[in-house]
């Protein structure tokens, strides 16, 4: 191409200078020339900056591929992410991508919210059904807080806590998300008309709960892969936290629970002598978010109530006159129309709860089918000498991160059930007689994701029969449990376990299902029901021979003990 001082040669040749109407043609020939390079000028620049533009997308979308590569839905993940109108200017590292895929499931369970609003106003639905989707609505607004908790913990990663901390958080936070979705679907399982409104809320609930397995597997593959780079920088294996005091707790109910001493801020009597006369009116009134414990003490007594302690009441203590003389209880169950999540005599939601000395009963009997004494969802909650009474589904420990100490727990079927990561230490287990033709199953753990980190652990307990079954256990197998999800999860350890227990140990669910997936271990037990010669052959079953193994279950390392059992002022065990 020509250059504009060649174009101004050219044009003095053809071009008159003395004369007015060249200078103008001149004129009017440089300022053409001026705009063409101009124009040039921009195509050029339009060209190298839809160039970098590409560029920078491109090596955006193959960060977002390689990090939706450890996900179990990778189409989904990428689509989803790279999708979103300012993924360019978001994305610039494996955190982002794992920040941007959580900021798309805020707004997804937002949209799944209103879809499920608006169905509580349709009308013919059945009671139950009703119920449901008001559990839905619960389940999904608890959904978004622990999303936004997770964003503040990736804003916050390894700045504000340890990495470890970090990490065990983050984690379980996004199982209690997935677990969420799968709990609200579960409650139009009942009855064949519940499956119509099911169907409409699945597409919904489903796809929120695969992004939320897909944030949680990228927050594993980050996670661990910091850890062990850590761990490899100090030379050394990551000790547990075990003088990290939660960020709720004050200093004063530091020394309290060190010192074994517990005041209590407000009395429950039913006979008037307290500051209420029900555990529901003590909950209601206590404040919300409270960052130090409010211990409400209730006095010796039959409470005929369901109490509920949402997630906006946080650090509260049940502090009863002991367990034979406080007893909270109800009868609702799911043949008398409730779901299975509502029919808790006493739900606890909000985090870092703590209860001691108290009963939790469920009084439905064995034909009325699930029917809940104690639901636990509240994240770093402990049971001191406390008994779950019922039948079938007896404690739900539901999600997050529990831990029940010289409790007595007693049921038929299923009755530990659910999908925190919960361990038992020092309880008493037993299985009650149940109907004519029923089996007892001391379990059914509820984990959907192999990347999750819950499950349900059983240590230094003993399980045996209640007095009515004794006689006639031979006529009513009981086992150690059945997996109600596709990665069930449950660890006996170090337990007595009495000839109650059938020498298969396990027993299925449903044919083949979950056989290969589920994770049961037992290590070092005790009794006439340990023996293993005769368990279930399955590849998902094994005796754990391997101490370092165990060590996983422990309540160091599964529930993260050493930063917080410290502060309940009970007793404890962080290791093997």
């Amino acid at each position: 191409m020509s250059s504009v001082k060649d174009a101004f040669a050219d044009s003095g040749k053809t071009i008159n200078f003395s004369n007015k109407k060249s200078k103008q043609y001149l004129l009017t020939a440089f300022v053409s020339i001026l705009l063409v390079s101009a124009l040039i000028g921009v195509v050029v620049v339009g060209v190298k900056s839809r160039r970098h533009s590409s560029a920078v997308d491109s090596e955006v979308h193959a960060l977002v591929k390689s990090s939706c590569s450890s996900t179990f839905y990778p189409e989904l993940c990428y689509s989803t992410i790279t999708s979103h109108p300012d993924v360019s200017n978001k994305v610039k590292s494996q955190k982002d991508v794992i920040e941007l895929a959580v900021e798309i499931i805020e707004t997804a369970v937002k949209k799944n919210y209103f879809q499920i609003k608006k169905l509580t106003t349709r009308k013919g639905l059945t009671p139950r059904e009703i119920a449901a989707l008001h559990d839905c609505l619960e389940l999904v607004s608890e959904t978004l807080d622990e999303v936004q908790k997770v964003e503040k913990d990736l804003e916050e990663y390894q700045t504000k806590k340890s990495l470890k901390q970090h990490a065990n958080d983050l984690k379980t936070l996004m199982s209690s998300g997935i677990t969420d979705q799968e709990t609200c679907l579960d409650g139009f399982s009942h009855d064949g008309a519940d499956k119509k409104v099911r169907k409409e809320l699945e597409k919904g609930q489903v796809k929120v709960r695969k992004m939320c397995s897909n944030a949680l597997a990228m927050i594993c593959n980050m996670t661990d892969t910091d850890l062990a780079n850590e761990e490899r920088l100090n030379g050394r294996k990551l000790e547990e936290e075990n003088s990290v005091w939660p960020e709720w707790l004050s200093v004063g109910d530091r020394k309290l629970l060190q010192s074994g001493t517990v005041k209590a801020n407000v009395v429950v009597a039913a006979d008037g002598s307290g500051n209420y006369k029900t555990v529901a009116a003590a909950v209601a009134a206590a404040p919300s978010k409270s960052s130090s414990r409010y211990v409400i003490r209730i006095k010796a007594g039959v409470y005929r109530e369901n109490v509920e302690v949402p997630k906006g009441k946080t650090n509260i203590m049940f502090l009863g006159d002991g367990r034979k003389n406080t007893i909270i209880t109800g009868s609702r169950s799911v043949k008398g129309g409730s779901t299975t999540f509502d029919s808790a005599t006493v739900a606890i939601v909000g985090d870092g709860f703590l209860a001691r000395d108290i009963t939790f009963q469920n009084t439905a009997g064995a034909s009325n089918h699930q029917a809940v004494a104690l639901r636990v969802g509240s994240d770093l909650s402990a049971f001191y000498q406390c008994d779950m009474l019922a039948y079938q589904d007896t404690l739900y420990v539901h999600k997050n991160r529990q831990f029940y100490i010289n409790c007595l727990v007693v049921g038929t079927v299923d009755f530990i059930f659910g999908n925190a990561a919960a361990v038992l230490q020092d309880c008493d287990i037993h299985a009650r007689r149940p109907n004519s033709g029923q089996k007892n199953m001391l379990t059914a753990q509820g984990r959907t994701d192999p990347n999750q980190n819950t499950g349900i652990v059983i240590q230094k307990c003993r399980i045996g029969a209640t007095s009515d079954l004794s006689p006639v256990q031979g006529s009513f197998p009981t086992y150690l449990g059945r997996p109600w999800k596709q990665y069930s999860r449950t660890v006996v350890m170090q337990s007595s376990i009495s000839n109650v227990i059938h020498p298969a140990g396990w027993f299925e669910w449903d044919g083949n299902f979950a056989l290969s997936t589920l994770y049961y271990g037992e290590y070092r037990n005790t009794g006439a029901g340990a023996g293993t010669s005769g368990r279930v052959k399955w590849k998902g079953y094994k005796v754990i021979t391997s101490a370092t193994e165990a060590q996983g279950f422990t309540p160091g390392n599964f529930i993260a003990g050493g930063s917080w059992l410290k502060n309940t002022g009970f007793p404890f065990a962080l290791g093997l």
